[in-house]
Parts: C-alpha cells; structure tokens; sequence
C-alpha cells in the first residue's frame, strides 16, 4: 500500500492517520474532510484538537507524506486504502432514538467512494459502528460502483483514550484487523497488517472474523464504562459508610483478577464513545429479543447519570440548601485532562443542573474554548441563549474564575488544579468557602488547614 487516504479529520482520523504518516515515510497519506475550515486548522500552526504529542508528529511529516485537503474525490482515487473515520453518534429521533449509532455519515462516505473510484480499493472501518455494519458497506459499494470494482472490507476499531492518544497509538496494547474470512479478504487483512507493521509488533496485530472485530470495540468501551460505573456505585457508599473510595479501590486492584486500571471513582465518565457504544449495545440487545441482557447495560448509563445528580445534590446542600444567586466556579470543561474534548462531559450535566437553580456559574478551562462551551450550553436540553448570557461567564485564569465565588467545583482532572495557590483563591473568595472535589485530586488536609470547607467524591465529610 503505497497511498493512504482517510475520510474525515476528526480526534479518530487525524492522529491515527498522521501517527501512520510519522511511522511509514514510504506511504503517502492524505487526510480529507468536507470542512474546509477544520482542513486549514490542520494545515496551520493551530492545529483543531489538542493532544499530547499531536504537533510534533504533524510538522514531523505534513508536507512530507501527510496531507491534509477538503479535495475528497481526489483523495479517494488516489489511495489504494481508505480509511472511514467519520462520526457515528446516537440517533435523536426515528427508529431506536437514544440508543442506535447514527451511520448517515457512515453511508454517506461509502456512497461516495463508490461514485468516485475507478480502480480496486480496500475500505476500511475506522468509526465506532454496529456489528455487521460492513455488510450494509458492502451493499452499497457493489450496488453504486459503476465499473464493477472490487472492493474488500476490513474492521479496524481504534482503542485510543484521548489525551493519551499519540502515545496508544505509538505503542498500542493490540491492533484488530477483521475480515470476511476469504482468501480475498486475508489478502486485504495482510496488506493492512504490513501498514501496522512498520512499528507495531506482529504479535501485537490480532486479525479475526469482520464480526467479531466489530462487536470487540463496542464489548471494550461497555466493559470500562461498567468498571467506572461500578467504582461510582460504591463511592455513594463510601460517603454514607465512612469507607475511603481510593483506599477500597486500592485493595480491590491488587487483586490480580481485577487490576487498577478504571478503578478511579469521579463525578462520572464522559467522552465520545463509553455512553454512545453502551446505548448502541443496549439497541443491539433489543433489537436481538434479548432484554435483560439490554437492561443489564442500560443500568450502566443509569449509574453514570445517578453519580452526576448525586454530585450536583450534594453542591446544592451543603450550600445551605440553596444556590440561587450563589457564584459558583466550574475549574474544567472537558470530560477528562490533556484534551479539549467536551462530548458528553459530566460538566455539561452539572452546570445545567446549577442554572436550573439559578446560579452564576464561571467557568475555566485550559484547553477549551469559549464558542465550545457556548455552543455545548445554549441547546434547549440545557440553557436557553438568555439564561447562558446572564448566568454563565468563562475565564482565562482560574484565579480570575473563583474570584468572589461561593463554591470551586472540579470537574476535570487537570494537573494545574493540584498546584494552584489555594490560599490566594481563599482569600478572593465569600466565606464560608467551598470546594468540591469531584476528580479525587486535591490535597483535602492542605486545603482544610487554608479554612476552605471540602467535600470529595466518595469520602465522608
């Protein structure tokens, strides 16, 4: 495989394909996307997301073997791989809303490279879809080629957690490759695998059955949302029984059978993909007549949003029960430290919970932006236009954002939020002072000693 291309420059297709460019200088790369504006933020010193490592790996090799270009058709009859990496998001109306992966982007792009191509390509599935997905691919591909041009398709789910993604991708834990298991598709499954292996261990590569590959990232991502999710049921009672979360998270990841890994209570998880593929393993249970097994996960979800109004309950009464008019500052936007991701972010849920009672809120987040955080705010399901104006201010300091506020909550688990000044932050503050420690991160005792009053996530006040 000597040309490369990739359909859409999102948090999926722009590291995964540029950590390809930096690994393969023999293999051009181009990277394509219908948003001419989100192409010349890659191709600029500003690149449109944020994480660790990114910049480096893109000046690396743009220009060299990675392209970034709102040319689509050109892209696609170039390459002789093509990766699919658009969004897949969760229905919001018709048949399975709530619960089903949307995938009109998905047939879109298909649709597309069979109207466009005029020489064999292998398509790959890089976006987080349904099982058996491929085979509507294949559909399409076969019934809209005009010049019967064979197409082979593969699954190669991403397993990246923003904000380590480079370093995933650089050294990852395992790379699935799936196919139809043809000798036409084991052809297809080793051109990809020898892409891989330019860096990537052969033992390390792990080629299986199309379905299997499909369904293994959504089990991945229901699998470490149900540890969260159980850490979180067990931190309300923690809080009620006088127990330490992290001290029982502690002794129950020494346990070689459990581990430690996703054993970190919080205020709930957040993200593109851990609610969207639980809710999407949720449908496929329904849709397979198989409801308790749709219940099981569904309670999933269930405990996440119970953690985030638990939270918010607990602001509200030590607050005396009342925090209309109160200030309260938010420190974190994005649903986890190192990126400047806010889809699905705990503090989304949280601050619609605070304007409903008529708070202030400021806001200070490090890497995100403000047209964000107005944008994730101003929707009917959580603040109209007027309410976002006159009750939600965003800072550039978190000195700034506390500043004559009544209550600090934490919501993302920056490593700034650990060193702050807390005793200037005291000072700036209406007293009686709060904080919430909605991450585990902050040093309770220091914080106690400046005088603030502190309230952590799954210990008892």
């Amino acid at each position: 495989m000597t040309k490369i291309c990739c359909l859409g420059a999102g948090y999926v297709g722009g590291p995964t394909c540029a950590v390809i460019a930096y690994k393969c200088p023999d293999v051009q790369v181009t990277i394509v996307d219908l948003n001419a504006e989100r192409i010349a933020a890659w191709n600029s010193d500003e690149l449109p997301i944020f994480e660790p490592g990114l910049d480096e790996v893109v000046k690396a090799c743009r220009g060299r073997n990675l392209f970034f270009s709102a040319d689509v058709d050109k892209g696609i009859l170039e390459a002789d791989l093509i990766f699919v990496s658009v969004n897949t998001p969760t229905k919001k109306s018709g048949v399975g809303a709530g619960f089903a992966a949307d995938l009109a982007y998905v047939e879109s792009a298909t649709r597309r490279i069979a109207r466009v191509a005029t020489t064999p390509k292998i398509v790959i599935e890089k976006s987080t879809v349904p099982c058996r997905t491929a085979e509507s691919m294949r559909a399409i591909l076969e019934a809209n080629s005009r010049q019967n041009i064979r197409f082979d398709i593969l699954s190669n789910p991403e397993f990246l957690a923003e904000g380590t993604a480079i370093a995933d991708l650089m050294n990852p834990d395992r790379v699935l490759i799936g196919s139809l298991q043809t000798p036409e598709g084991f052809a297809a499954q080793k051109a990809l695998a020898d892409v891989y292996a330019h860096w990537v261990p052969r033992e390390k590569i792990i080629t299986m059955g199309l379905w299997s590959s499909e369904l293994s990232k959504l089990a991945a991502n229901a699998l470490l949302a149900q540890r969260i999710s159980s850490v979180n049921a067990l931190s309300a009672i923690c809080e009620a029984t006088g127990a330490d979360v992290d001290e029982v998270a502690y002794a129950c990841g020494l346990d070689s059978r459990i581990g430690p890994k996703f054993l970190k209570a919080s205020v709930g998880f957040g993200g593109s993909c851990f609610q969207k593929d639980i809710l999407n393993l949720v449908y496929l249970s329904e849709s397979l007549h198989l409801p308790e097994v749709a219940e099981y996960w569904k309670q999933v979800v269930t405990m996440n949003e119970y953690q985030k109004s638990r939270f918010a309950e607990l602001v509200i009464r030590r607050l005396f029960n009342t925090i209309t008019n109160k200030h309260l500052a938010v420190f974190g936007f994005a649903f986890k430290k190192n990126t400047g991701d806010t889809r699905e972010s705990p503090a989304i849920t949280l601050v619609k919970h605070f304007l409903q009672e008529k708070a202030h809120i400021h806001i200070y987040d490090p890497k995100v932006e403000e047209s964000q955080i107005e944008l994730d705010l101003c929707n009917p399901d959580v603040a109209t236009p007027e309410q976002y104006k006159s009750h939600v201010k965003v800072y550039n300091s978190p000195y700034e954002a506390a500043k004559d506020v009544d209550a600090i909550v934490v919501l993302t688990e920056w490593d700034e939020f650990k060193t702050l000044d807390y005793r200037k932050v005291f000072n700036s503050m209406n007293k009686p002072a709060f904080i919430f420690d909605g991450r585990l991160i902050l040093d309770t005792q220091k914080l106690r000693k400046i005088g603030f009053q502190v309230e952590v996530i799954g210990r008892q006040a």
